[in-house]
């Protein structure tokens, strides 16, 4: 063909924009709110509707997986080159609730473009970055004069993101075969901002807990009995209070076995990122930066572990005054990971150190969350620097590195499976994900689907 196979990706994709964002208008239209069991039918009417739109872009293979809750998609579409690699897309078809009266210009259901913006609820949290796939992948083929992808292409959509991925590992476990890959790429993520394309690497785990403290066996009379028995509301405080040394530090014994350091040189690209504290902080609606001495900012939500304390209570809540000692106070501490940490190690040093915080004439109770391992995919990895490429030939310039440092359900792919965890998104901060307007740019939505009609060329070289 006489378009060299970057230009004829760009040209095929233009050619088919219309008719691409008809199908996702069609598609964000459905409330697929896996939270709201009166969406239940919804849910399962996305899954039917991506299933079928999968098949008719090419897919052989397009089925709903049935789970204990809503169900999942799953597609697939072979190679033609026996020796072809295979790689996994992750993403999800479910989105949070929405409602007009939360704050949204226009329905949140019925999506519009402005100002060259999709906004609907799902537009960028997932909707619009799994479907970017679609037309990817046709491009792909269109650019490149191939009659299948260069890989062993799998898709896996889950339905229940959005509430927790409850029944998602499990899934992943029964269908390990089906799901063997080579690689999985991750379109749930995002971009450092409209004009800093990057490449996450890693996400952190996380480990949830509620510790309770029972002192008395009824509210007490402080004056009669305060200052000559434990109080559990002091103890928790206490507890709370030695979570961290002075350095910021989280001082629970062993908390830190097995952490992966940064190196210099990924301290060096997370220094390349335009980043502003002061505007960081305004986002955060904090006055100041806090936390672990000696690191960055970037360098403490991305690549530290952290404990939190995300409520704490006990006693009289009410106004005025109760002269009383509690007879029960609780806190709840979410603990976040990074790669080499082990959860299920972290939940038994937290749980070895709470015994030691708690007086004598004090019971405590432990309950642990479910935990989410923490992923990383090292910045040397074949398959990384492939996203890498791919991106920087669809954006036209240098693709920087950032990790995330919130938890997700990639790691229980990287954990089942075996295989590396790569993420491939096109969101910025700006969407506003979860809030009213949420909204994907179409030039970026554009940019993702020339990045995957590059990248399963790309990969196929990377990982042979």
């Amino acid at each position: 063909m006489s378009d060299t196979p970057d230009s004829a990706v760009r040209t095929y994709t233009e050619q088919h924009r219309t008719a691409f964002l008809d199908d996702l208008a069609a598609w964000l239209r459905i409330p697929s709110v896996s939270a709201q069991p009166e969406h239940d039918g919804d849910v399962r009417r996305s899954a039917e509707w991506l299933s079928a739109k999968l098949a008719e872009t090419g897919f052989p293979v397009a089925e709903v997986w049935e789970t204990p809750g809503a169900p999942a998609v799953f597609a697939e579409w072979p190679s033609d080159d026996p020796d072809a690699p295979t790689v996994l897309v992750y993403g999800h078809h479910d989105v949070q609730p929405a409602a007009r009266e939360d704050g949204w210009a226009t329905d949140p259901f019925e999506p519009v473009i402005r100002d060259g913006r999709m906004y609907g609820r799902g537009a960028a949290d997932d909707k619009g970055q799994v479907f970017f796939h679609t037309l990817g992948v046709r491009a792909h083929l269109a650019a490149t004069g191939r009659t299948a992808p260069a890989v062993n292409l799998k898709l896996l959509i889950e339905g229940e993101e959005e509430s927790g991925s409850p029944n998602f590992r499990a899934l992943v476990e029964e269908r390990a075969a089906r799901l063997a890959a080579d690689a999985v790429i991750v379109s749930d993520t995002g971009m450092w901002n409209e004009t800093t394309p990057t490449v996450c690497t890693g996400m952190r785990g996380l480990a949830e807990c509620e510790i309770e403290l029972y002192g008395p066996e009824q509210d007490i009379h402080s004056g009669s009995f305060g200052g000559a028995v434990p109080n559990p509301a002091t103890a928790v405080a206490r507890l709370v209070a030695a979570l961290h040394d002075a350095d910021g530090r989280v001082a629970i014994p062993g908390f830190y076995d097995g952490v992966t350091e940064l190196t210099d040189t990924e301290r060096a690209l997370f220094a390349e990122l335009p980043f502003d504290e002061d505007t960081w902080l305004r986002t955060a609606k904090s006055r100041a930066a806090s936390g672990e001495a000696g690191h960055s900012t970037l360098e403490r939500v991305w690549a530290r572990p952290t404990a939190e304390v995300n409520g704490i209570g006990g006693g009289y809540q009410g106004a005025g005054s109760k002269t009383i000692i509690p007879s029960s106070a609780m806190v709840k501490i979410s603990f976040r990971l990074v790669a080499g940490q082990d959860p299920d190690h972290v939940q038994q040093v937290v749980g070895a150190w709470a015994g030691t915080q708690v007086p004598a004439g004090v019971r405590h109770r432990i309950s642990f969350a479910p935990a989410t391992r923490p992923c990383l995919t090292p910045l040397d990895h074949p398959a990384l620097q492939a996203v890498a490429r791919a991106m920087g030939r669809a954006f036209g310039q240098k693709i920087l590195f950032t990790r995330e440092g919130g938890s997700g359900p990639a790691a229980d792919l990287q954990d089942v499976l075996g295989a590396p965890v790569l993420f491939l998104g096109i969101s910025v901060p700006s969407d506003g994900w979860h809030a009213p307007d949420e909204k994907v740019e179409l030039d970026l939505l554009f940019k993702g689907v020339e990045t995957t009609a590059h990248l399963w060329g790309e990969l196929a070289a990377a990982l042979r």
